[in-house]
């Protein structure tokens, strides 16, 4: 997920606050049809372990830099990311529909690696991970489209606002359906101030793939 345009050099550390005055409940029910529909399923598709297609997180929180050596162990199970390479950085998942046995929407479970000035991306789940890739802004694309748009935050930062498309490279566990498809962002990155970087971000997973 490069960020460009002068928005590029990004402190992982800090204390920032929570993104400003999103109501997460009220912002659900809008968020969920929105990005059902964008699947084109009307009723969602169950596996025999339980996993909802498309399933939807949520990620949330500061971001944090893995440094070199400090990745997940064993990588994950994955091989098309190296995790403890020291460009990642990682916040926390929180699930919204389709996970199995995960109904608190206020408990995370699981973390989200992305790396900031690359293309990959890696999601620790219960039983269960995945390494995908941001496809590339094509040529012609409006603003916000595999990219960010942004939007002064009125306290010396900015909210960066757009949608990402990204290939599904790996799914290990309960979600090695899921290896091929596609998963559609809808992102609300707040940059602070200080520099760090704050999360809120829909990621609807999908087995079928981006046309």
């Amino acid at each position: 997920m490069i960020i460009n345009q002068g928005l590029s050099n990004r402190s992982e550390s800090g204390n920032g606050q929570e993104p400003a005055k999103i109501e997460r409940r009220t912002l659900f029910g809008g968020v969920l049809a929105a990005l059902l529909l964008s699947s084109g399923r009307v009723m969602a598709e169950e596996d025999d372990r339980g996993v909802k297609n498309p399933f939807i997180l949520l990620l949330r929180g500061l971001y944090q830099p893995v440094n070199v050596g400090q990745g997940p162990a064993h990588n994950l199970g994955l091989s098309s990311v190296d995790l403890s390479d020291g460009s990642y950085s990682r916040t926390l998942i929180y699930p919204v529909f389709g996970i199995p046995e995960s109904t608190d929407q206020d408990r995370p479970i699981g973390k989200f690696y992305v790396q900031f000035g690359g293309k990959l991306c890696a999601y620790d789940l219960p039983d269960g991970a995945l390494a995908m890739s941001f496809n590339s802004k094509p040529t012609g694309a409006p603003p916000g489209f595999n990219g960010f748009v942004p939007f002064p935050d009125g306290t010396g930062g900015n909210y960066l606002e757009g949608t990402f498309e990204l290939m599904i490279l790996e799914a290990t566990g309960i979600y090695q359906a899921f290896q091929g498809g596609h998963n559609h962002m809808v992102d609300r990155l707040h940059k602070l101030a200080n520099g760090s970087f704050d999360e809120f971000c829909f990621c609807n997973i999908s087995q079928y793939q981006f046309p």
